[in-house]
């Protein structure tokens, strides 16, 4: 009787103690399973932010009337804005040029063409909306030249707007993350017309310029030093002092160079539209944005800061986050800066546009919009923002007074 209880107890701890292993491996599997998933999907969020994408599809047409010459749109925040844009296409031709919204409704918003369409056009319907509006230099009516700023990767193409007159003020334009130069050419009159010249840089990775061995984007950390080349390459054809304006992430590399160069002296102040003042900052909005649980995007910056993560990221090195932190390094900045930023920008935020303001009230001027997206000031209200820069070139003396103004 004794022995088959014992028996009996042995086969009830031997099947709790089976139970029991069978948990732990189903929760290390979970475990594992989960474990997995997060560091793909951080690895995937990290990679997406250094890596250059096509460009994206963000709209559809849903039709063309020939006659009225207009088209219609699905409707987003960026193509309800009032304006004129860029629209980016597929089939009969690549590139639209879009003007004023004429009628909307809950899903849809007509605008005029400013690109005349024939009825013969076939437009795929996927598109993208675009805040560029001129696409080529050539469509500025403005005499320029094709250049090449040697860097220690190579020719990086340039184009060079010359400036009447004989100024020895110079603005370098930087283009933005996943954009190339057209991005800037709406700024070109506004230089144009106070005797500045223009040079409209590219930089490595942007698909104009060279590309390093992984291709990938250092969100400023190396880009500028090929904008610094390009100062240097402005400074041996006569320019004394140099503006940098900088567009979306070409307002980080701005800063960047600001801060670095060996030309530092000859940076007369920068223009920055829409900039990039801080990543961590940047990327914690975009993840919420898509949804994404705030520890991985904290994972995916802490990936892309560290070194032995590149072959995963597929960046040339880690992200030095802290030095790309101009808020935090404010009390470096010996230049002054113009920042105009909407606080409706929706892709990069305003916030620390705003805390740079507040930390270094002495040097740095804000001017915030409204209802403009992202690099859409200018198609958003193009007076106040031509206004906004002349003006204070003006008072910085690097453009002359108007006549009559005191």
């Amino acid at each position: 009787m004794k022995a088959s209880r014992r028996a009996a107890m042995g086969d009830s701890a031997h099947s709790s103690a089976s139970v029991l292993r069978t948990l732990i491996l189903a929760l290390a599997s979970a475990l594992f399973v989960v474990t997995s998933a997060l560091v793909v999907v951080t690895v995937r969020v990290a990679r997406r932010v250094v890596m250059p994408a096509a460009r994206a599809v963000d709209t559809r047409i849903l039709g063309v009337d020939v006659p009225a010459q207009t088209i219609t749109l699905a409707r987003t925040p960026d193509t309800e804005l009032p304006g004129r844009y860029g629209l980016f296409t597929t089939g009969a031709t690549d590139y639209l040029k879009i003007g004023s919204v004429l009628s909307s409704d809950e899903r849809s918003v007509t605008r005029k063409l400013l690109t005349e369409v024939e009825g013969d056009m076939h437009l795929a319907a996927e598109a993208a909306f675009s805040g560029w509006y001129f696409q080529k230099p050539e469509e500025l009516h403005l005499p320029f030249t094709q250049e090449f700023i040697h860097t220690a990767l190579g020719g990086c193409p340039a184009w060079l707007f010359p400036a009447g007159g004989g100024s020895d003020t110079w603005v370098i334009q930087i283009h933005g993350r996943g954009t190339t130069r057209s991005e800037c050419l709406r700024a070109v009159p506004v230089f144009e017309s106070v005797g500045i010249t223009t040079l409209v840089v590219s930089y490595r990775n942007d698909g104009d310029a060279p590309r390093t061995r992984s291709g990938s984007y250092a969100l400023g950390a190396t880009e500028w030093r090929d904008v610094d080349a390009a100062i240097g390459w402005a400074r041996r054809r006569g320019a004394e002092r140099i503006v940098l304006m900088g567009w979306s992430m070409g307002g980080a590399i701005a800063l960047q160079v600001a801060l670095g160069s060996a030309h530092r002296e000859h940076i007369a102040g920068l223009v920055l539209e829409s900039p990039v003042v801080d990543w961590r900052t940047v990327l914690a909005y975009q993840g919420r944005a898509l949804g994404l649980p705030a520890p991985v995007t904290g994972l995916a910056i802490e990936t892309l800061r560290a070194d032995w993560t590149t072959p995963a990221t597929h960046a040339d090195g880690g992200i030095p986050f802290d030095r790309l932190d101009i808020v935090a390094r404010a009390t470096e900045l010996r230049h002054p800066v113009l920042i105009l930023h909407s606080d409706d920008d929706g892709f990069v935020p305003s916030t620390a546009s705003h805390r740079l303001a507040e930390a270094r009230p002495d040097l740095v001027e804000l001017q915030s919009f409204t209802t403009a997206r992202h690099t859409k000031l200018w198609n958003y209200d193009q007076e106040r923002w031509t206004d906004a820069i002349r003006d204070w070139l003006r008072r910085q003396d690097l453009a002359p007074a108007e006549e009559g103004a005191p």
